[in-house]
């Protein structure tokens, strides 16, 4: 089919690889009735005919080749180089006339037309390219808008632009450019308007810059102009600043040669003028309002006035923006008051407020996963509450039964606890793992970026609620192992146990799970590394994210032999491929170990360093331990109580045998999930509903699938950029606080029992010197503390320090080879965090509430396992 070289402006088909950034925006302008000149794109086909029918294209990259970013010479060369190669070619006749006829629809005779380049990588979201191609205004005639168009695309290969794009990382045999010819506007005045103030990043406010004469001045900062700045709600002048306007940018008479434009003074009576009074500065501004909610986020606008009219020459996403500062939330209002909310069991894999996304699809999948476990176990129909909330962005159980309900779990589900121990795990293993882990193996073999937007998003759906699944068919018999482990602890302790026995514990550690088996990995990598000097040396001299750029590479560093490297690298990936799915966060929109491997880098090296217990010995003790401990106390009970030691060992060791993979394979689905959501995002930023593909995570299921629709559809989709920022700037002021564990704080007894071990870190409980919480690995230790928020701060871990944080899980193992203690906000005896704890032999202290909030990296503290207490020793 014969390609079109030109498109009217509003043309449906001017999409972003058609028209690039600037000829997308101008169309969606005018699809909208915002007062948009007339004119027509030359659409990137025409540039690929023209780099291709001259032989250009083989010509640029070998020009390209040299290119050092760091060197600007090399830059002008190139530029220089392809430069000339677009002066000596010649435009077919087919492009030309396609051209010339589109101009001649234009009004009036030869009309003076504005001639912009409008780049494929050009005004998206945190990539504006602003000033990087070529603008020519006042042309006049078919030849010259001809030769303006020949002159913008070779604008594409300036030495700027060449060295943005490869900055950037932009492909530059991807690119190409497509140009917008535009009825110039005779302006008396313009200039550029900020949807949101650019100074302070208040949203509510507009900011106006204006001078007299053509836009160019402004743009190009050649003059001063005034300053205004809008009440976006009302119109209202904030603040007026007049300038002395010196200069102003004018058109040339077009009867002149080469036409264009100059810059001349200010006519004495107009330099310190105010260029816009308040009505037009009100009217400008309600335009930017509707350009700002078409779009869904902040707006930099260029506009000009002309007898009295104004027009939008231009509008592309504001960068560089100053991120709002919200005051953290100080009330908990409870959906329900007569509600009791509690943060614990599997909340405890959600420390951080949640994504929309995640809690409008798991917590819907959750539900249903957790129904139809139940009653698979119970034989019958199970009677459950809704599980979650968010309060502030922070998950929430509600523990209130009805009637029906809690009828329901007297009479199926505690009977059926029995059967939950013995038949649990295998339920999870062949229909919550097995049939995740066939959904996953399918979907990634999916060539994502061929499917349509909906079946990405039934994917997404199906994966996600895969993973709930396998988690609920987890809790069938999480549940259980508490209670197993309590039992076998009363049995033990009252009918086994003599002076000097060990602990309970020591019949339930010692199991090579999932962690473990990682540990180990990365140990064996560094045991294998210390037979390649060169390349240990290479690796502990390195910073580890240097590491990483360069383990993404096929170039070995110069300083390691290629052989090493490459085994290196093998060894390394596989590393990552097997164990980089296990979960900092049960929030899928959070990143995995295998987006930043830094912190497996990091145990790496320490190991390197000769420091770190071996883990193959430390669990092979462990093990041995534990068996030699079973064997002692077979070779001397009898009877009953032979009896219910085996049984009930045999409960907990099978269950707590099982946990520590289950927990470590909640995220096997996870890397898949964020790839399809990450695809549907990359469709949205390049239709502008969106700034980047990540923000899909703050969409919530209803309005992705609306916007998946419309998608589908080719309808145009409203920006959501500005719903998204106000979602991500409240997240992230939530975080700076600590939820309650309990809601209303003044709860002591769910469902009749008491929580006053989950509410040990209420502030009442601490003292100025003491935090209280729950011991959970026994032993005291005096060390400095290391706080770390989350899997960015895991380079800060240092040998010999105490673990502060909010929560662990399975993905943060490897940090307790340098762990002298550890100390969380959230946790209990079954926490990830103290089994792991008790297998190194440190202290660890769970459940404190505000430790991280009132301990301080390299402050001293005592941490006390035994008592639960973690005494503060610098303030």
């Amino acid at each position: 089919m014969k390609p079109d070289y030109t498109l009217p402006l509003a043309d449906p088909q001017a999409t972003l690889d058609v028209v690039g950034g600037k000829g997308a925006s101008l169309a969606r302008l005018v699809a909208a009735g915002l007062p948009v000149p007339d004119g027509f794109h030359v659409t990137t086909a025409a540039y690929k005919q023209f780099v291709a029918e001259n032989e250009l294209q083989p010509r640029i990259l070998a020009a390209l080749e040299p290119v050092d970013v760091a060197l600007p010479t090399t830059l002008e060369a190139a530029s220089h180089v392809i430069q000339d190669l677009f002066a000596q070619s010649q435009m077919a006749p087919q492009i030309a006339g396609a051209i010339a006829q589109a101009y001649g629809y234009l009004s009036g005779e030869h009309p003076v037309v504005a001639v912009r380049s409008s780049a494929t990588a050009e005004d998206l979201p945190g990539l504006s390219f602003a000033g990087q191609q070529e603008t020519f205004l006042n042309v006049h005639g078919t030849t010259e808008v001809l030769e303006a168009v020949q002159r913008c695309w070779a604008s594409l290969w300036t030495p700027r632009a060449i060295g943005y794009r490869a900055r950037h990382g932009i492909d530059q045999e991807a690119v190409s450019l497509a140009v917008v010819v535009q009825v110039l506007v005779p302006a008396e005045a313009a200039g550029i308007l900020f949807t949101a103030n650019p100074v302070t990043g208040q949203r509510d406010q507009a900011m106006i810059s204006a001078a007299w004469g053509l836009g160019e001045a402004v743009v190009g900062g050649m003059v001063t102009p005034d300053a205004l700045t809008v009440d976006k709600a009302t119109g209202a002048i904030l603040q007026r600043e007049t300038a002395d306007k010196q200069v102003m940018t004018v058109r040339v008479d077009a009867a002149q040669a080469g036409g264009g434009t100059e810059e001349q003074p200010v006519p004495a009576a107009l330099r310190q003028a105010p260029v816009l009074d308040d009505e037009v500065a009100a009217t400008l501004t309600q335009l930017g309002v509707q350009i700002e909610q078409l779009y869904g986020m902040p707006m930099d606008v260029e506009w000009a006035l002309a007898d009295d009219k104004l027009s939008i020459v231009q509008a592309r996403p504001i960068t560089a923006l100053p991120e709002l500062q919200v005051e953290p939330p100080t009330e908990w209002p409870m959906p329900d008051a007569k509600g009791k909310y509690v943060r614990a069991s599997i909340i405890d894999l959600m420390p951080e407020p949640v994504s929309p996304l995640f809690a409008s699809v798991a917590f819907q999948a959750y539900d249903a996963g957790l129904t139809r476990a139940m009653s698979d176990v119970t034989r019958s129909k199970a009677v459950l509450p809704e599980h979650f909330v968010t309060i502030n962005d922070y998950v929430y159980s509600d523990t209130r039964f009805n009637g029906r309900q809690l009828w329901w779990v007297l009479t199926r589900m505690l009977p059926a606890f029995p059967r939950m121990m013995r038949t649990g795990v295998s339920y999870w293993r062949e229909n919550g793992r097995a049939p995740y882990v066939e959904t996953v193996q399918r979907w990634e073999t999916q060539p994502l970026a061929d499917l349509p937007a909906t079946d990405l998003l039934d994917g997404a759906r199906e994966i996600a609620w895969a993973a709930m699944f396998n988690l609920t068919a987890q809790m069938v018999w999480m549940g259980a192992c508490a209670g197993s482990e309590m039992l076998f602890t009363r049995v033990y302790d009252r009918l086994v146990k003599r002076a000097g026995d060990p602990n309970a514990t020591a019949f339930l550690m010692g199991y090579n799970s999932t962690p473990i088996r990682a540990e180990k990995s990365l140990y064996d990598l560094a045991t294998w590394c210390r037979g390649h000097n060169g390349l240990v040396a290479h690796i502990l001299d390195t910073p580890s994210d240097r590491l990483v750029i360069q383990l993404e590479s096929d170039q070995a560093p110069t300083c390691v032999a290629v052989a090493d490297w490459q085994a290196f690298r093998e060894r390394f990936c596989a590393h990552v491929q097997q164990f980089g799915h296990i979960i900092y966060d049960l929030d899928f929109a959070k990143p995995l170990p295998l987006d930043d491997p830094t912190p497996m880098l990091e145990t790496a090296k320490l190991y390197l360093r000769g420091q770190g217990a071996n883990p193959h010995e430390r669990q092979g003790a462990l093990e041995a331990r534990r068996v030699q401990a079973v064997e002692s106390v077979l070779s001397r009970v009898k009877r009953v109580r032979r009896w219910a030691f085996r049984k009930t060992l045999g409960w907990a060791q099978s269950l707590a045998e099982a946990r520590e993979d289950a927990l470590a394979d909640i995220g096997l689905g996870y890397p898949v999930l964020r790839r399809v959501l990450h695809e549907l995002g990359g469709r949205l930023v390049n239709v502008r509903a969106i700034e980047h593909a990540a923000d899909v995570f703050w969409l919530r299921q209803e309005e992705l699938a609306q916007a998946v629709a419309a998608l589908e559809r080719g309808d145009v989709l409203p920006g959501m950029g500005a719903r998204i920022q106000e979602r991500r700037t409240f997240s992230r002021a939530a975080r700076r606080v600590t939820p309650p564990p309990v809601l209303p704080v003044s709860v002591k007894k769910v469902m009749g029992f008491s929580i006053e071990g989950m509410v040990a870190a209420g502030e009442g409980s601490h003292t100025e010197d003491t935090i209280k919480g729950m011991g959970t690995s026994a032993g005291q230790v005096t060390a400095p503390a290391c706080v770390l928020r989350g899997p960015e701060d895991f380079g800060q871990m240092q040998p010999g320090c105490v673990l502060v944080a909010s929560i662990t899980t399975p993905a943060w193992t490897p940090l307790f080879v340098m762990a002298a203690g550890v100390v969380t906000d959230i946790g209990g005896p079954l926490s990830h965090g103290s089994i792991v704890a008790r297998e190194y032999g440190i202290p660890a202290v769970m459940g404190t509430g505000g430790a991280t909030r009132r301990i301080r990296s390299g402050q001293r503290i005592t941490v006390d396992g035994d008592a639960g207490v973690v005494t503060l020793i610098e303030g």
